[in-house]
């Protein structure tokens, strides 16, 4: 791969990051809940204000980051430690955002709802430009990776657990934080483990020969 398609596979991923973050974004102002992965930020960060949620997934990456040092060792690859920067840069496109959103009225659960779907959507298709651009997994997938290779184990069913020991988590920092009740994980939690993985595959199987032609500098013949 030449330098030049190497520079714009991590300049799409940088884009991806950004659709991602505001996915997350728009989901949390519908208060039904984040995506599992985002689900224990979101918790902390409903507890304790002057946390934002952007801060909280910073800190939550790199925990995922910390545990797959840990679970590697020395099959841990310094190039993925560019995760800490992009996890850093994905926090602040959360941020911002939650900022551009934080004046759409939700007058109903209607409106909620929309907004979750939405989210969704946004989110997918950030998903499906990191798939796309090819050059490094999120902490989250990593993490999961990092944990199938050591173990052996199937990546999609580690997956599925790691999501939800996510929502498990979050759920048992929810009834701690707030006497017993549950915030901040809700039906836009499941919604979002439903319906993401589904979207990011349509929106691939749409993109992803037109986007590598544009990335490789061949063009596309029709």
């Amino acid at each position: 791969m030449k330098v030049k398609e190497i520079i714009k596979r991590y300049v799409l991923f940088v884009v991806s990051l950004f659709f991602s973050a505001m996915g997350v974004a728009i989901t949390k102002h519908g208060e039904l809940g984040v995506s599992p992965i985002s689900s224990v930020a979101n918790v902390v960060s409903t507890r304790y204000d002057a946390v934002s949620l952007g801060m909280c997934l910073i800190i939550w990456n790199c925990i995922l980051i910390l545990g797959q040092i840990i679970i590697l060792r020395r099959e841990f690859k310094p190039v993925q430690l560019l995760q800490i920067p992009l996890s850093f840069l994905f926090g602040y496109f959360t941020d911002f955002g939650m900022w551009c959103v934080s004046g759409i009225p939700v007058p109903n659960y209607g409106a909620r709802i929309a907004l979750v779907i939405g989210g969704i959507v946004v989110l997918a298709f950030g998903v499906a430009l990191s798939v796309i651009a090819n050059v490094i997994m999120n902490s989250g997938e990593a993490f999961v990776k990092a944990v199938a290779d050591k173990t052996g184990g199937n990546l999609g069913n580690i997956k599925i657990g790691f999501d939800v020991g996510c929502v498990i988590l979050s759920l048992a920092l929810s009834l701690i934080f707030f006497n017993g009740k549950i915030v901040g994980t809700r039906e836009g939690t499941i919604m979002t483990a439903l319906l993401t993985g589904l979207i990011v595959k349509f929106f691939v199987k749409i993109m992803a020969e037109p986007l590598n032609g544009l990335m490789s500098g061949s063009r596309i013949s029709h």
